[in-house]
Formats: C-alpha cells, structure tokens, sequence
C-alpha cells in the first residue's frame, strides 16, 4: 500500500498527541488561571480521550 493516505495515516498519531500536549498545557492554565475552570477541565477530558485514542490506533 502506498500513497497519500497511508503518510497521512503513520502521521495522524504524532498530530494526536501534540494536540494531546497542548490540551494539557491549554487546560491547565485554564484551571491555574481562575479563568474558566470548567472549559479548563474539558480540556483536559479531551487531552485523556486523545491519549486513549493514540493508545487504541498503535495496538
């Protein structure tokens, strides 16, 4: 197999987990901020169904 969809597919785990990463840091600054604690816990729920979903894909 080759093309365009298989570089998209062995890419799509790295482009998880860096938005993973960033729902992290997004959210915990949310929640250190006072700002919005909720969208800052949501953030969060997001970034763990993002690792579970990187998780599930390398199986």
């Amino acid at each position: 197999m080759s093309g365009p969809l298989v570089s998209i597919a062995s890419a799509a785990p790295a482009i998880a987990m860096l938005g993973c990463f960033a729902c992290v840091i997004g959210g915990i600054a949310l929640i250190r901020g006072r700002r919005d604690v909720r969208k800052g816990v949501l953030m969060l729920v997001m970034a763990g169904v993002l690792l579970g979903n990187v998780l599930i894909w390398t199986m």
